[in-house]
């Protein structure tokens, strides 16, 4: 039991050179880059404040544990430990499964899922026997993981496509544009390392955290803002930006021009 929580116990070894900044942390750049959870998360969760009390409180889980992710993906890069590994993977598939649950649209559920309540329970269903399979094989764990993001794209296609809205459209490149760099660095951290070395830069996993952070704060508010157009549409809900909404770079957020409850499915 004791070797699971031991320095280097996991297969995973990302490129970064291990101990090359401190002899307590394996790899400083990657644990020092989940910082940036830490930041962006707690400022997400002010932002979404007025949308989740007027939708469902439940919405903050979702930032709730991007905060966990962060912590674990610090202590798996501090300690490349087995259970540092499961953690951070197995904290990225619930809070996944969390934004599945809250926002998938309901038009697009299965034919035998008539309410979100119980589309709800089926992915709790699902992501609990996901949780156990994790760890038949943790090696697969980070590219099953990368397998929902390309649903996630599918779907938010699907969504896109009757959407006229060109803030959400703008949103909506940004955040694709956003992901396929974050997932560029991830690929090449984990394919091209050799090639890296040479280059002696070896930091693109530690890129990928900053950018996957700001990609999800992209990616959520564009389906919250959906989801609210759909959901709660007498609320008037609108794209805007912090801290300026005339700022070329920011975060993005619902705001709600009304305040109702009154609602209508889609």
């Amino acid at each position: 039991m004791a070797g699971m929580f031991a320095y280097e116990s996991s297969e995973v070894d990302w490129c970064e050179d291990n101990y090359k900044h401190s002899e307590n942390v394996v790899e400083y750049f990657n644990t020092m880059s989940s910082f940036v959870f830490f930041v962006v998360s707690p400022v997400m969760l002010y932002l979404f404040h007025p949308y989740a009390r007027e939708r469902n409180l439940a919405v903050h889980l979702v930032w709730l544990m991007m905060i966990f992710v962060g912590l674990f993906s610090m202590y798996f890069h501090m300690t490349l430990s087995y259970v540092g590994q499961m953690l951070d993977e197995i904290s990225i598939l619930w809070a996944l499964a969390i934004g599945y649950a809250l926002w998938f649209p309901r038009r697009h559920f299965p034919f035998f899922v008539k309410d979100r309540r119980t589309f709800s329970r089926m992915v709790l269903a699902i992501t609990v026997v996901t949780t156990l399979s994790s760890f038949i094989r943790p090696t697969a764990n980070a590219y099953a993981l990368n397998c929902f993001a390309l649903h996630i794209l599918y779907s938010l296609g699907l969504e896109m496509r009757s959407c006229t809205d060109q803030r959400a459209l703008r949103l909506a490149q940004a955040s694709v544009g956003l992901w396929v760099l974050a997932i560029s660095c991830w690929i090449s951290d984990r394919f091209g390392c050799s090639v890296w070395q040479k280059l002696n830069f070896c930091y693109l996993h530690g890129i990928w955290h900053i950018l996957i952070v700001v990609a999800t704060a992209y990616g959520s508010t564009l389906v919250a803002y959906l989801d609210a157009s759909c959901e709660i549409p007498h609320s008037l809900p609108s794209l805007q930006y912090w801290p300026r909404d005339d700022w070329a770079l920011g975060l993005p957020y619902v705001a709600l021009r009304g305040a109702t409850k009154t609602r209508k499915g889609c």
